[in-house]
């Protein structure tokens, strides 16, 4: 059974996690008695906390709100989880006009917290890029983002198996060995946790989904911090995904008109520029790794485009009609052959 301390903390975070509570089902959450229940929800009302009784055939509990509520009490993963949240009010542009008023929250909730729980919260350096789009669903364990961000902040390689979409699949069953890195930064981009980490055996910089990795313990040796490309680990992460290796921005940059309003454009677009020309028409300034790529992006748009520029855009599109009209024939066996771009 869990130690009395620990177990009103428990209780306190369920209450605070709904309106109501059977007192049955609290006992069953708690493992313990309905008496024992009704001692600890004595002693919270002892210690200040408004929890009210609710009558029913079931009875329960309820954590009311009051103007003298006492200091809140956190367990380990809502101090972490609220950690995160004050970090990335404090960083990002989301939290601008807050940013300096998050700084404080988190200085004042860490000089309450013990020891143990400021050394965990003291390792999380988040570093957040802004994107816009549908948010994927994509939770990571606290404790492997915890074990990410004390690596970091201790500058000890870490090693780690890496999830592939292949092993996802259960086409590659084995899966690939152990990586060595030397971790940087935790960047957030998207709804999603990334590693920034200078490879070891690649000799480069790579980034991680942080919800495919596996830590392995002992972490090892300490080494001397890198700086990113550019100085800024969110910029540099940012610019991958666009496809450059710096933070310069994507190799290929173009522009378009597209039938369709700034609204809704924008809502799919992660790293474009997009300014409004009417309620359907609207310019886009996108990037990526490749013309072909870039013009395949852009007409996953159901919608008619007109190309501003560059040419090797225009040439791009081209080669896509080319190809797609192909793709539209009837098989025609062996005689057909695959263009190379």
């Amino acid at each position: 059974m869990q130690k009395t301390s620990v177990r009103l903390l428990t209780l306190l975070s369920l209450l605070q996690a709904r309106r109501d509570w059977p007192g049955a089902l609290l006992a069953e959450r708690l493992d313990v008695s309905p008496r024992t229940v009704r001692r600890d929800i004595d002693r919270l009302r002892e210690l200040g906390y408004p929890v009210a009784t609710v009558k029913g055939p079931d009875g329960g509990y309820r954590l009311d709100a009051g103007a003298d509520l006492p200091p809140l009490l956190f367990d380990d993963g809502q101090a972490v989880a609220l950690a995160v949240a004050l970090r990335l009010a404090a960083t990002s542009a989301a939290g601008a006009g807050i940013a300096e008023d998050a700084t404080r929250a988190l200085n004042t909730v860490r000089q309450f917290m013990p020891a143990r729980l400021r050394r965990r919260i003291d390792t999380l350096e988040v570093a957040a890029v802004e994107t816009s789009g549908p948010r994927p669903d994509t939770p990571v364990d606290g404790g492997v983002l915890t074990t990410l961000g004390a690596a970091v902040h201790a500058r000890e390689v870490l090693r780690f198996d890496h999830t592939s979409p292949e092993r996802e699949r259960g086409d590659d069953p084995l899966g690939p060995p152990p990586r060595r890195v030397e971790p940087h930064h935790l960047v957030t981009r998207g709804g999603r946790w990334y590693l920034l980490a200078w490879d070891l055996d690649r000799d480069d910089w790579r980034t991680f989904r942080a919800d495919r990795i596996a830590p392995r313990t002992p972490t090892g040796p300490r080494f001397t911090p890198r700086e990113p490309p550019g100085g800024d680990a969110g910029a540099f992460v940012a610019a991958r995904f666009g496809g450059s290796d710096g933070p310069g921005g994507p190799p290929c940059r173009g522009e378009v008109i597209l039938g369709l309003p700034a609204t809704t454009v924008s809502a799919y677009t992660r790293d474009g520029v997009v300014e409004e020309l009417g309620p359907d028409r609207c310019r886009l300034v996108l990037g990526s790794w490749s013309w072909v790529a870039l013009a395949a992006d852009l007409g996953r748009f159901d919608a008619d485009i007109e190309v501003v520029g560059p040419d090797a855009l225009k040439d791009a599109f081209a080669l896509l009609a080319e190809r797609y009209a192909e793709a539209a024939v009837p098989d025609r066996g062996e005689d057909r052959r695959p263009r190379r771009p």
